[in-house]
């Protein structure tokens, strides 16, 4: 009899072991789960910033910008049609 209590002793630790397993398991679960739609959303706000860098980075480097700006700041102009000289090699 006494090793009836013994394996029912054993099979209730074994029993109470996994169910800790369980919920352990799945609070991990659910705390990656939680960090990783964290990163998702950083991902998407980085993807969005990105892109509007972009569409700076190409207005701000437009030849009408460009040429308006050596005008303007640095007092640069277009050479006369009869002052350009070619150098041939």
């Amino acid at each position: 009899m006494s090793w009836r209590v013994v394996a029912t002793g054993l099979l209730f630790l074994g029993v109470l072991a996994s169910a800790v397993g369980v919920v352990y398991s799945k609070h991990q679960s659910r705390k990656l789960f939680i960090e990783l739609q964290a990163l998702q959303a950083l991902r998407d706000d980085l993807a969005v910033d990105w892109g509007r860098l972009q569409l700076e980075q190409s207005s701000w480097a437009t030849h009408g910008r460009i040429e308006k700006i050596a005008r303007e700041k640095l007092n640069m102009h277009l050479p006369e049609p009869g002052s350009a000289v070619i150098v041939k090699p």
